[in-house]
Formats: C-alpha cells, structure tokens, sequence
C-alpha cells in the first residue's frame, strides 16, 4: 500500500514510518556535530531513534583518504526500534573517499546526496578511484544529487567576517540544512544551540546559521528536492524524555547510585577512547559531591581508587581495554581486601591499541579471569544507553552489599551511540544498602572479616573511627580478624569464601526473562551491545514464520539462576558475538551444551538484518 502524500505549496511530503541516514566526510568536516544535530532536533520532534558514530582513531587522520572518513549513522521512527538501521536510505558523502568508504551500504535507489566541489581529480585518485565514479555507471542504482556544497558555503559567507579557507568549516551545515528540508525538520533548535555554543564567536555562530539556511533554502529552490519526508512523532510512554548516550547514562547511573546510598562518589580514571567521555560528565556534576581525578596513568588511577573506597566513597575506576590490564593488580588488592568498588570497562577492538573507535566484546574472558590467583569477580554488561544508567546502579549496588570490586562492561557501540530515555521516577529507584559501620563488632576488639553470614560480606569500617581500628592488605588475612596468615586450611578457607561470596549473588538478581517465540526449539543467547540487533532480528524472523526465542545476559558472572533451565528447554542455542567465540565457551563450559556461535571482529556492529539472515542459516543447517 502506498504510503499517503501530502501537497504543501511548492512540495510533496510523503510520510514514511522510519529512515536511516548517514553523513560521510573527512574527520574535520563535521560529521558527528552534524549527525547529532539531526538527531537532537528528531529526538526534539518526538521521535524514537539509534545512531552509530562511526570515526578514525587518528587525531588528525589522512586527509582525502578512505583511512580518514568520519561517518554518524542514525535512524529516526514513528515506532519503538533498537538499533540504528541496517542499510542507510539515504548517503550524504563530503568527498570521493567518503563515497568510496560508503556506497556499498547505501540501499538499492537509495538517496545519495554528493558534494560535487570535492570531485576534483586530486581528491577522485587519492580515494582510490581510477575514474570519477560518477561517470563510472556505479552510482546507476541510486538517485544521485550533486550538490555544490562548497561554492554555496563561499557565496553566502562572501560578506562574513571569516575569510580565506576557514570559510569552508561551515560547509557541513549546507548539508544539515539540506536534509533538514528533505526530512522537515526545523532549523530553530540548531540556530539556537549554534548561537549558545559560540556565544563568545559571534561572526562564527553567525557564519554557520548563514550557511545552515543556505542549504535549507537550496532543498527550496531546486525542485529536484520538492518531494519531502516526514517521520511522524513515536507512540512512547508518556514523560519526560532526553537524548542519552551510553557514557552520559552510565555517568548518570553512578551518580543516581551515590545519592541512593547517601555516599560520595569518587571516580578515578585516566583519560583513554572511548571511556574520557565518563570522567568528562562526571566532571560537571560537582553540586553531586562528585569528585574527579585525572591519574597520570591507568594503574595510578586504580590505587587512588582502592584508596578512596578504604575512606567510605562509593569509588569508581574506569578505561578502556587494554587500560583493563594495567588495572589488573590492583583490582586483585581491592578482592582481597574486600572493598566495594566498580570498574567500568568499555570495550573497543583489541589487541594492544587495536582499534580504539571500533566496537568490539573481546574483553569478557579478561573481565572474568584477568588477575592472579584465584579471584572471581561479579561481571555486569550494559546493552544499550538507557540500559547503562541502570546498570551501573546495579554495579553499586553489589559492590556496596557484597563488599566487592565489581566489573561493568560497555562498549563502544553503546558508549557513543544514542538513544531518548524516559527519565525514571526517582521513587521507583532501588534503595541500597552498605555496609558501613560504627559499632564494634566483638568483645576482644573490631573483627574486620566478621562476616554477615547472609550476604557474606564483611564490614566496612572508615578509618578514624574510634574502637574500629584495623588492618587490611593484599597479604593472605585471618578469617574475623583479618591478621596476615599463611596457615594453609585458612588460605583453603578465604578463598572457598571469597567465591562463595560472588557466587550466592545469583540469588540476589533478575532471573533472565524470554522474547519472542517461547515454544521455538531455538534460543538465541546474547550479552552486551548485540541486544538490539538480537532482538529484532528475533522478531522479524518471527513475523517471517520462523520459531525462534532470544535472551539477553546482564549478569555474566554469576549467571542468573533459571539461565540452565531456560537452556534445558531449547533443542539449539545460538551465541552471538562481537568476538571470536567467548561467551560460547563458557556456555558449553558450564551447561555442556554444544551451543553454536556467530561472531564477528570486524570492528562494526551487527545490523538487525544480518543477525537474522545468519541465525535462520544455522537453522536450517
């Protein structure tokens, strides 16, 4: 059925219920303000959506080159969606390079929006082209608009106050008020962050509203961009709403997670991609009693940490992959002293620096056993932004009750890509616990390691206190009174309790709920980042006819007590992952299941779509 067009004045409007977009460009054309820009007016507009931002790990990456494009991918809807779209509809390529990098995601008649100023034979060879792919026949599958996007920025800053190249900083808003026009979005929400943000650069703020309007004005004017797109306002849940990202709702569920605990939050990190974002937000939030400290490196960052949590602070660490392994030997210290502290780890492609912008899972194994002895830990991972503001009260939440370090995993899918979030009730939030303590807890002076025989935590005990003086280490203590021991049935003893410990967790957290078709003798198990494109892929095989059901893990260790029994019912378990194989092993390790994996390291995301062409393959296999 076709969908119903509208004729305003000089243009049609077709409403359709959901579009994904891309902008392509070299890292210093603007791509990610421009993206956030449209998503921010289109969370504004009231509807749902998911981006991908997508850029090199250089600071000042290749010019011109394929090594160097920037990219920010968003889909907007009229309903609720996950993920941020398979194949974009619609491609807005700055130059050569971006159009080499991206044509081959662009759907079938897709729009594909170029900047013909770039198509200079310079820029046409270093991308890679041996020909000017416009007269190639390989744009012949989409509908191809060329636009002068530079000469256009020239004409309408030919009386501004910037002058020489600075002029074609501004080109990227001809491109936001292009798509502006096509997809009617007004212009006044980015006009007046435009006229914030530069407040003290007037003639800049102005530069870029003049051009902004001039490719609003362009979409106008030629009557190839008459024929418009509205995507109507989502049917949400009522309330309040912001546009979150995964570190700003992790930053915020850390803070929400003090407060709740009537504690100080301490957050100590060392500024590595793409975790800084964290210690960025945090930063602000000093009317929080937040405190900050920027370490000289990773494992400095760690002992402030420990340290903070020995005062009585809700004390947080966090980096990115391999900043995991400086932490490693001080993550061990704070087990064995059985401090609460949480350390957010949000995972990029490895190994070594790998790929630091790119999305990948690969650090699971590592969250689980990466430290000396016999040392496990509770492993917690966010699936998407929203989800991270809640799980990092999680996080809290166990370190505190527990009295243990507690490891949280992002990724950076979930850290930069964003999403609206339905600002909770903050009487809805869960009450949490600690174990402070200003009581003496025995007649011949304060136990340190008396153990709550429930959760077995031991108590904690600011030093300072009167009567509660005691003493804590690395070295091997003695059960109650935490003096150092190398008696060997106590060593068996704390151990055996450390583990206990993590392990009685299960019985403390959400058992882990089904989607989709629950009678289908086909489980796909997901943790992490992948539960978007999980679950749609579930649910559109299911509108296929296909019987299939999906799970998703937020608790990774311990696992959440129905996961075996859930197993049980399912003749055939799929795993994927943005890995090479790693929660599949602990699957078949614990479960003796020959579960089977799809996983992918290709440093992008799985779409909906792939997802549900892989898992209907393993299907019929």
């Amino acid at each position: 059925m076709d969908e119903p067009k509208l004729k305003i004045e000089n243009k049609t409007v077709e409403s359709i219920p959901a579009v994904t977009i891309r902008f392509a460009g070299d890292s210093g054309d603007g791509m990610q303000l421009v993206g956030t820009r449209f998503t921010d007016t289109s969370a504004l507009f009231g509807n749902d959506l998911a981006t991908l931002p997508a850029f090199p790990a250089e600071i000042r990456a290749p010019q011109g080159t394929i090594a160097g494009v920037s990219s920010f991918q968003v889909q907007i809807a009229d309903f609720d969606i996950l993920t941020p779209g398979d194949n974009p509809e619609v491609l807005v390529a700055m130059n050569p390079a971006a159009l080499k990098a991206h044509l081959h995601d662009l759907a079938p008649n897709g729009m594909l929006i170029i900047n013909e100023d770039a198509f200079e034979e310079k820029n046409i060879t270093k991308a890679g082209y041996k020909i000017d792919p416009r007269e190639s026949g390989e744009l012949d599958g989409y509908r191809v608009f060329e636009v002068p996007m530079e000469k256009l920025t020239k004409e309408a800053l030919k009386d501004s106050e910037i002058k020489g190249r600075a002029i074609l900083r501004s080109k990227n808003m001809i491109a936001l008020g292009l798509i502006s026009w096509v997809f009617n979005r007004p212009l006044e929400d980015t006009i007046n962050w435009l006229n914030k943000k530069f407040e003290k650069l007037p003639e800049v703020a102005d530069a870029n509203i003049k051009t902004l309007k001039t490719g609003y004005n362009f979409g106008i004017t030629v009557e190839a961009f008459h024929h418009t797109y509205v995507v109507e306002k989502a049917a949400l849940p009522t309330g309040e709403y912001t546009n979150i990202n995964g570190n700003i709702g992790l930053s915020w569920g850390l803070i929400a997670g003090a407060k709740l605990s009537n504690l100080e939050l301490f957050y100590g990190s060392y500024p590595i991609t793409p975790a800084s974002d964290i210690l960025h937000e945090l930063s602000k939030h000093k009317n929080f009693n937040v405190i900050t400290f920027q370490a000289e490196d990773e494992i400095a960052a760690a002992a402030a940490t420990v340290g903070a949590s020995f005062t009585g602070k809700l004390a947080v660490t966090g980096t990115s992959g391999p900043g995991l392994a400086l932490k490693s030997e001080t993550i061990s210290l704070a087990l064995s002293a059985e401090l609460p502290m949480v350390i957010v780890n949000v995972q990029r492609g490895g190994p070594s620096t790998g790929l630091p912008t790119k999305p990948e899972q690969s650090d699971l194994l590592f969250a689980l056993y990466g430290r000396h002895g016999e040392s496990p830990l509770p492993v917690l991972a966010s699936r998407s932004p929203s989800h991270a503001f809640y799980t990092a009260i999680e996080a809290s939440r166990i370190a505190l009750k527990y009295m243990t370090p507690v490891i949280l995993l992002s990724d950076n899918y979930v850290a930069t890509g964003s999403e609206p979030w339905k600002l909770p009730d903050i009487s809805d939030l869960p009450s949490l616990t600690n174990n402070l303590t200003t009581t003496n807890n025995s007649k011949d002076g304060f136990l340190p390691f008396h153990r709550d025989m429930t959760t077995f935590a031991r108590p904690w005990a600011v030093p300072g206190v009167p009567g509660l003086e005691h003493r804590i280490g690395g070295l091997e203590k003695e059960e109650g009174t935490g003096n150092v021991s190398y008696d060997s049935a106590n060593h068996q003893y704390m151990t055996d309790m450390r583990a206990w410990k993590i392990a009685n967790i299960a019985n403390d957290i959400e058992p882990l709920e089904l989607n989709g078709d629950e009678k289908a003798d086909t489980l796909v198990l997901g943790w992490g980042s992948t539960y978007g494109g999980i679950t749609q892929a579930v649910n559109r095989l299911n509108e296929k006819g296909v019987k299939v059901a999906s799970a998703h893990l937020t608790f990774i260790n311990p696992f959440p007590d129905n996961l075996g029994e859930i197993l049980s019912n399912f003749e055939r378990i799929i795993i994927p992952e943005l890995n090479t194989g790693q929660l599949i092993k602990l699957i078949r390790e614990r479960f003796l299941i020959d579960a089977k994996g799809i996983n992918k390291v290709a440093g992008e995301p799985f779409t909906a779509q792939e997802l549900a062409e892989k898992i209907e393959e393993k299907i019929n296999e």
